[in-house]
């Protein structure tokens, strides 16, 4: 059994004020509970109305202690409100790992072939993860890539294990490659909270131009851009997807008129052969 943030608030009101509180701004099983053991008293006011006191602070205070692991009522709340609560802060405030909704695991995997030169809590951090391993960043918010890195988002797994196989498309680009996977809002994020430029490396089909608008562009504006290799019509036309184009022909719709002409052409060359390509292919 957990004490909510708002019923924490209102019973360290009622212990700070030492004054009674209209009951209906203080509702719920639990206070019912506590009202029915005796520690939190009801009075009428009136025909409709009713406040609520506490008559022993001591008594509350021992009940919160052994109803529900709270030995500081201010401290509980406190902790309670933080975004950044921990599980063992969650334990020593409530005797409960699982107070509240914690992650425990934030952040996003890089990976790349050459080093890239980078800070991470304010210090110089070299990203050179070992071929067949990838570098997992946590404290995103202090990691800030080298200005001339290119940060490459890509979509499918076996692309991001295989990056070293794909050099042969960014000659032109210092890359750093991050994984759409696992999928949270934190990459978005630190995106928008650094200066690179963005390049979203993912399939060449209709969902895949739908995650670039709805999760990176529609946040990086013009700093994100879409990849298309410069031999598309011939990729197409040999490796292109017919069952793929018409499952996902739907999408198209939604597509169209797009502010950015080479994703226009993208959407036209579809069209044109009917077909779309999955990322894949590129693995060489």
């Amino acid at each position: 059994m957990k004490l909510s943030l708002t019923t924490a608030t209102k019973l360290l009101s009622l212990i700070q004020k030492e004054s009674p509180v209209p009951s209906s701004s203080v509702q719920g099983a639990i206070v019912q509970k506590m009202i029915d053991d005796g520690v939190v008293q009801k009075i009428q006011s009136g025909r409709t109305k009713a406040l609520l006191f506490v008559r022993d602070i001591y008594a509350l205070k021992a009940y919160l202690l052994n109803h529900f692991g709270i030995n500081n009522l201010e401290e509980y709340i406190d902790k309670l409100s933080s975004e950044a609560l921990m599980r063992s802060e969650a334990i020593a405030v409530s005797g409960n790992s699982k107070l509240k909704a914690v992650r425990t695991f934030k952040g996003f995997l890089v990976n790349c072939y050459l080093p890239v030169e980078a800070t991470l809590q304010g210090k110089t951090f070299d990203v050179s993860p070992a071929v067949g391993s990838f570098t997992f960043i946590y404290n995103y918010e202090t990691f800030v890539p080298a200005a001339g890195v290119t940060i490459v988002g890509v979509e499918n797994p076996e692309n991001f294990r295989f990056v070293e196989r794909q050099q042969y498309l960014f000659e032109n680009i210092l890359p750093l490659f991050v994984s759409r996977y696992p999928q949270s809002y934190d990459l978005p994020k630190w995106l928008q909270s650094i200066s690179n430029q963005y390049l979203h490396f993912g399939d060449l089909d209709f969902g895949g131009i739908s995650i670039y608008l709805n999760e990176y562009k529609k946040y990086l504006t013009s700093k994100a851009s879409f990849f298309i290799p410069k031999d598309l019509e011939q990729l197409l036309d040999k490796y292109g997807n017919r069952e793929l184009y018409n499952k996902q022909l739907h999408l198209a719709r939604r597509l169209s008129s797009l502010d950015e002409p080479e994703v226009d052409r993208l959407l036209q060359l579809f069209h044109k052969y009917k077909k779309v390509l999955e990322q894949e292919i590129f693995i060489k």
